[in-house]
């Protein structure tokens, strides 16, 4: 299958390049034309913020996976990055699925990225599925206009799927890699009260459940990209704790990490949501790391019990 795909050096772009490229599929990298990167199999560009993007380079591709977006997590959220947050993520998605929808051979499917912050900050116990209506806040704003950016492309025709992703577990990026440092020294310790609920993935169970949905003609619309067992933080601590056999006795008070990181804090570090994959339970999509602790062992390469 030929596959264009943006945002193909992040975190769960290069993951997919590697198993989609390794599992026989033609990987196209659409890339911004500023890149300076070494050339690495195709590539076509475009510039999102400049609403340019070489159309004739997308013709003929089967499926379309688009991932780029400004970085939630890297740096405080002032006025500036909340809109480098959300502008990124509308004009790139607009401006990709008008281009698809104007294609004289458009792809099959578009898989886009979103994000569970789509439900917002729930209570605890309070669970939520594709079927939820959207919760309040930035993050739930940033993902309502993310999939509203598609609609071009769903207008065409293209079955498109919103891929709602809960935290990446992963030792190279992302939430994770920002922990290890201070649970290896036994610095770590819950957020806040430790309650609320943290909807995770493993990183080598995405490139399984991107294959279920490029394979399933079935499913569109959104699709929550989570393991079907989530933990609050508390639960989250206390596994990492013990799989690296470290204590973990430095809570993070909330009145804290509200003065050092302001709204970012309170969506990212004190909030969260109990997201359950629904879609693909119903499907029949097999998780392979269904359980935090295999997850985490399994990335941290301690599923032997050995540093």
């Amino acid at each position: 299958m030929r596959i264009a795909m943006t945002g193909s050096s992040g975190l769960i772009g290069s993951t997919l390049v590697r198993h989609l490229t390794g599992t026989g599929h033609e990987v196209t990298r659409v890339v911004r034309s500023h890149t300076d990167r070494k050339k690495k199999g195709f590539e076509i560009r475009w510039s999102p913020d400049r609403g340019e993007i070489d159309a004739a380079g997308l013709e003929g591709h089967e499926a379309v996976i688009h991932l780029a977006g400004e970085n939630i997590a890297s740096g405080r959220w002032t006025r500036k990055k909340k809109e480098q947050i959300l502008k990124s993520r509308q004009e790139g998605t607009q401006l990709l699925a008008r281009t698809l929808a104007g294609l004289k051979h458009p792809p099959k499917v578009l898989l886009s990225a979103s994000a569970v912050g789509y439900y917002g900050n729930r209570p605890p116990g309070i669970k939520v599925d594709e079927g939820t209506p959207a919760g309040n806040g930035f993050l739930a704003r940033v993902s309502m206009e993310w999939e509203r950016a598609t609609r071009a492309a769903v207008d065409a025709g293209i079955r498109v799927a919103h891929m709602r992703f809960g935290m990446v577990l992963s030792r190279k990026g992302g939430a994770l890699a920002t922990m290890l440092p201070l649970f290896k020294l036994g610095l770590g310790g819950r957020i806040g009260r430790g309650r609320q609920m943290m909807s995770w993935i493993a990183r080598d169970e995405i490139p399984h459940v991107v294959d279920f949905l490029l394979e399933r003609e079935d499913l569109s619309g959104p699709v929550n990209i989570v393991a079907p067992a989530p933990v609050n933080n508390e639960e989250f601590t206390r596994t990492l704790g013990r799989i690296l056999r470290r204590p973990t006795p430095f809570p993070l008070p909330g009145p804290i990490a509200r003065v050092v990181l302001g709204e970012m804090a309170e969506e990212l570090l004190l909030g969260g949501n109990q997201t359950l994959p629904k879609k693909l339970l119903e499907s029949e999509c097999r998780f392979r790391w269904p359980h935090l602790e295999k997850a985490l062992r399994h990335e941290l390469n301690k599923e032997d019990g050995h540093r």
